[in-house]
């Protein structure tokens, strides 16, 4: 009859006759072992998806940023070619002797 009347507090939120409260779950954690599991997950995800995305765009805006007349590039089509003339935007390659097709600096991939 006990487990009724323990029911029967629980449902409307008093306390047993025990002075305890029934459906009480006996040690639960601390709000820091509860988020444990998620801030691991976060930083998993930090250092093997978000770092290093971000560091291969450093290292592309500092290849852009450094492109000058001359050098030897391989554009995002497969398009080797010389650098001829720089400007913000654009860039020129000469791909053959006299040759020279115009890209977006964004377009450019690799320097040899």
């Amino acid at each position: 009859m006990s487990f009724l009347t323990s029911i029967a507090y629980a449902a409307t939120g008093g306390t047993a006759p025990g002075g305890t409260t029934p459906g009480a779950a006996p040690g639960t954690g601390s709000m820091f072992t509860q988020l444990l599991p998620l801030i691991f997950i976060i930083v998993i995800f930090y250092f093997l998806l978000i770092r290093p995305q971000q560091q291969k765009q450093k290292s592309q805006r500092n290849l852009l940023g450094s492109l000058k007349k001359g050098d030897q590039v391989v554009s995002i089509g497969g398009i080797h070619g010389t650098i001829v003339q720089v400007s913000d935007d654009e860039v020129i390659l000469e791909v053959a002797k006299g040759v020279t097709i115009r890209f977006s600096k964004s377009a450019i991939s690799t320097k040899k």
